[in-house]
């Protein structure tokens, strides 16, 4: 039988699985047990647990100030960084600090709710596809679940907002994608300009950016941290990723795809922007698209709320001809985002795995 409220002892016989995913209780709820010792399902294999042994001591991703934005100096840094770094922090972007506020209490405020409340936003209970509550990434393919809670939000229509979005944080989410706007444009037009791309028409636009998506993170406190992890290795599969964080820390970068890694420290008011495979793709791999994680934490419960600027699902994904005019062999194939997506979605985080959907094969 299942542990009462304020027991440590998990049984065998206790179906953890269906009280973190098909009840709505989450990890949060078995976080909220007590619990002693990690339940099995939670064991990483060793070679996918996390060694502070390999955090690199006074490195970190560039931090980019965007208040001078039209600065030739502004758009270097942020072109160096995209092709050597492949993320990057910034601060005075333009984002309002109390629309940031406002997502991170909303995001409290969403997994405070009863579990009963949540699981009406879960696959099975969903009234659309497009807002979706759940734990792990994909549970049924994974050998081990990761720890965390999550709340997808892919943005259709102001309606189906409306209609769909939780009551409790769905202003909230809405606002900072369109106080976002002007940031995504200023990003994307930077970053295309680095590849010798003049401007951003009505044919590239949805091939840049045309879907958005956030999601709601919370990582709970943890009883074994060392055994686990919030978020295996992986790369976005956007064209970039913009992360807004709390103060309490744990997402890690992997450095110059090696085996060290760097703590993305938490700064009060930034944003963290990280490159996607279909930019990766689309400059055929002068930007980057790193390989990160998150670490569970064993004190404190985190949240994060990444907002992916994606491709629309229709458009094809190839390097621009831009970028191959000086007779540069094309690194990827044409492949249809929504094909990239989906198979993204039908396995385990992997680490780098994904892009090889779309390398030509060596001959």
């Amino acid at each position: 039988m299942a542990p009462t409220n304020g027991s440590t002892v998990v049984t065998e016989s206790w179906d953890i699985a269906d009280f973190v995913i098909h009840k709505g209780h989450g990890v949060k709820g078995l976080s909220e047990k007590g619990l002693k010792s990690l339940p099995k399902q939670f064991h990483q294999p060793l070679e996918e647990r996390f060694s502070e042994k390999r955090i690199l001591d006074h490195v970190s991703i560039p931090l980019i100030d965007m208040s001078k934005w039209e600065s030739p100096e502004v758009a270097k840094s942020i072109c160096d960084a995209a092709e050597n770094w492949g993320f990057f922090q910034i601060v005075n972007h333009g984002v309002p600090l109390e629309v940031l506020e406002r997502v991170k209490e909303a995001t409290h405020r969403f997994f405070a709710l009863p579990a009963e409340e949540k699981r009406k936003y879960s696959k099975e209970n969903s009234p659309i596809n497009n807002v979706r509550y759940g734990s792990s990434f994909v549970p049924h393919v994974e050998r081990a679940l990761e720890w965390k809670d999550f709340l997808s939000l892919f943005y259709v229509s102001e309606e189906e907002t409306s209609a769909f979005w939780p009551p409790v944080c769905k202003d909230e989410m809405l606002e900072y994608m369109r106080s976002s706007e002007v940031l995504i444009k200023r990003l994307m037009d930077v970053l295309v300009k680095g590849l010798n791309v003049k401007r951003i028409d009505e044919i590239r636009e949805p091939m840049l950016l045309g879907s958005r998506r956030v999601n709601l993170n919370y990582y709970p406190m943890c009883p074994n941290p060392e055994l686990t992890v919030g978020v295996g290795r992986h790369s976005d599969i956007s064209t970039f990723t913009i992360l807004l964080q709390d103060d309490i820390g744990g997402l890690h970068v992997r450095k110059d795809n090696g085996t060290d890694w760097i703590h993305v420290a938490p700064i009060s008011g930034s944003l963290i922007i990280n490159i996607g495979d279909a930019l990766q793709i689309m400059s055929n791999g002068r930007y980057k698209s790193i390989e990160h994680c998150v670490i569970a934490n064993g004190s404190q419960n985190r949240i994060s709320v990444p907002l992916f600027v994606n491709p629309k699902p229709e458009a094809i994904l190839c390097p621009f001809p831009e970028v191959l005019a000086n007779g540069e062999k094309p690194l990827y194939k044409p492949v249809l985002c929504a094909d990239y997506s989906r198979h993204f979605y039908t396995k385990a985080h992997d680490g780098k795995k994904t892009i090889d959907f779309a390398k030509i094969s060596d001959i």
